[in-house]
């Protein structure tokens, strides 16, 4: 039976390492804890992948030495992959390569802050790989970026010479494909959670209150640590 293997590609979060950006709206310590809600659900999102389909989990990780604290997180059927380097594109392109030359049919790279992603997302995203042919999905962020890209054979050029971080990262994914005559498929648009703005969103997505996002997971782990903890301001 083929495998697509899901990975997520995440930082342990650890305080003042993880999520910056939120840190400076919730605190080092609770963004730390919030980012690891985020993995575990995104976690959960792939375990809810149908079965049938064929799947396997990956945590793609760093810094290097963290892997006790990734286990304790992430299901035990969980893989672990250290990131291939510090630029983005080397990590994305290094673990498309290093999970197909494991044997698996597709791959799938999600972030780690999207806590609500839905796993038909991904169910679709494997069913649109296993049609006949070379191709390539991609979740587009509302930020600009992706959240999920979707590949069966590793073609460097999709994570070269891209401005990684701005608005043009999946237009300029996309441009890359047609340029290597890789077929493209989108999916719908979802959402990380970076800072106080997109923290706000979620809220208001699992208060049933959000009119851009809807029919997403339950997030239990964020939902429990959002209910129990203060809001602030933003």
């Amino acid at each position: 039976m083929s495998v697509a293997a899901i990975g997520i590609i995440c930082k342990a979060p650890q305080p003042g390492r993880a999520k910056t950006r939120l840190a400076a709206a919730i605190g080092a310590v609770a963004a730390s804890e919030l980012s690891a809600c985020f993995l575990r659900d995104v976690a959960a999102a792939i375990e809810a992948v149908p079965e049938t389909l064929g799947s396997r989990g990956y945590g793609v990780y760093a810094p290097a030495g963290v892997e006790h604290i990734m286990r304790e997180l992430l299901p035990a059927t969980f893989g672990l992959m250290l990131q291939a380097g510090d630029d983005l594109g080397d990590v994305l392109f290094g673990a498309t390569r290093d999970l197909l030359i494991d044997g698996h049919d597709c791959v799938l790279l999600v972030n780690g802050d999207s806590p609500t992603l839905p796993a038909r997302f991904l169910a679709q995203a494997i069913a649109i790989l296993r049609e006949p042919g070379d191709r390539m999905v991609l979740g587009p962020a509302s930020d600009g970026g992706y959240y999920l890209i979707g590949l069966k054979h590793p073609h460097r050029q999709l994570f070269t010479q891209i401005a990684w971080g701005t608005e043009t990262v999946a237009r300029s994914t996309c441009k890359r494909a047609a340029e290597i005559g890789l077929a493209t498929t989108l999916l719908p648009e979802w959402y990380d959670i970076d800072d106080a703005e997109t923290l706000d969103w979620l809220r208001d997505e699992l208060a049933g209150s959000s009119t851009r996002f809807r029919g997403g997971g339950f997030a239990p782990a964020s939902r429990a640590f959002l209910e129990a903890a203060p809001q602030t301001d933003s």
